[in-house]
């Protein structure tokens, strides 16, 4: 970082990936006081043209080796898909500066681990993106279960519904499907979440089943559900299905999770159907991404039901601001925040690879397994 920059008290971040949550994130950074210098690298130009002019980026390339070259880096956010994340952090580990990781690590559970014992070694301090932990309502019940208000957790279980729009265009971009699949790309988030509520305990065993009946065609699984016993016999159903119908009101994320324990319960609907609009007028898809357009209009919408936020007034608002400004304030303030580390991302890869590679053998898995394993087991 340049010592005009730091003279200000201010970091210079570059964001790698400018597409849908990549945009988000640059946006907030030049909204964000702490950030002094913005740069910006993407392989498409008129995206990267029309994102730079839009939030004035101080540089713009579509070169990484010339972006990660500017001495003003200070910070950097890893936003690009999700198959093509390896590079741009094992290049971004050797500076030594804090990074911000769009969940996966990696798609392949080999590169992950490779990933992690890079940022491990050079003692980068990385998180990875995992929204919901920064919604109010989740903040709240990991403080309850700190406080043992519902005295020892004895079960825990999720269901996560999604309609279509999400495996559709994620998988129209690539050729390779092989790994893209419910659990590993969407059902990771709630599986952090229960993960992040249940701290301190450690899967040892998964069971799970999986079915394909509507979007096996473009080569994913329709959902999974599978139990996990942690190490402690807590038992963690984990459950969720993202071929629901393009029309289906909830924008993207549906999520329910119940949390038992031996003297109370924790019951959490975060499914958004309590602000529900209908009109004749088609609905913003929520999910965007490059070249993606629903098939059909959605005339009945659950509000906040979009994960990153809703924007007001130009503005975003929701738990990827809160997400986003309070990595800011980590980097710029050193203070302490709920992120998922680079540890817990790849845990979560490896256990949701574990649920697909039991519901593929229709066998029990023990945890933990290794990469290896892994990718022997779900290699066709």
């Amino acid at each position: 970082m340049t010592e005009a920059l730091r003279a200000h008290g201010t970091v210079g971040l570059a964001v790698i990936g400018c597409g849908t949550v990549g945009r988000i994130r640059a946006v907030l950074a030049r909204e964000y006081p702490g950030i002094g210098w913005l740069g910006l690298c993407d392989v498409d130009e008129p995206t990267l043209k029309t994102i730079a002019d839009d939030v004035r980026a101080d540089f713009a390339t579509t070169d990484l080796s010339e972006l990660l070259a500017r001495p003003e880096v200070g910070a950097i956010i890893v936003a690009t898909d999700e198959r093509v994340h390896v590079e741009p952090i094992l290049r971004s580990v050797e500076l030594g500066v804090p990074m911000f990781i769009e969940k996966p690590l990696a798609t392949d559970p080999v590169d992950s681990a490779r990933v992690l014992e890079a940022i491990e070694d050079a003692g980068v301090d990385a998180v990875v993106g995992y929204t919901q932990r920064f919604r109010r309502r989740f903040q709240t019940v990991k403080q309850r279960l700190r406080d043992g208000q519902i005295g020892d957790v004895t079960t825990v279980i999720t269901r996560a519904f999604m309609n279509r729009m999400v495996p559709e265009a994620t998988l129209r971009k690539v050729d390779d499907t092989t790994g893209l699949t419910p659990m590993v790309v969407s059902g990771t988030h709630s599986l952090d979440m229960c993960m992040w509520l249940m701290e301190g305990r450690t899967p040892v065993e998964v069971y799970a089943r999986s079915t394909d009946r509507t979007l096996g065609p473009i080569g994913t699984k329709d959902g999974t559900s599978g139990i996990f016993t942690m190490d402690d016999g807590v038992v963690f159903s984990m459950n969720i299905n993202w071929a629901l119908p393009t029309v289906w009101p909830g924008a993207v994320y549906g999520l329910e999770i119940g949390i038992v324990g031996t003297r109370g319960v924790i019951d959490v609907e975060d499914t958004h159907r309590d602000v529900i609009l209908a009109s004749e007028i088609g609905q913003p898809a929520g999910y965007n991404s490059r070249g993606f357009a629903p098939p059909t209009p959605r005339h009945v919408d659950f509000i906040g039901s979009y994960p990153p936020g809703d924007v007001s007034n130009g503005m975003l608002w929701g738990p990827m601001r809160e997400e986003t400004t309070t990595w800011f304030a980590r980097i710029c303030r050193g203070i302490e925040t709920p992120h998922a580390t680079a540890a817990d991302g790849h845990a979560n890869l490896i256990n949701t690879m574990a649920m697909d590679l039991s519901a593929r053998t229709g066998q029990p898995i023990s945890l933990p397994i290794s990469p290896d394993e892994l990718i022997a087991g779900l290699t066709p």
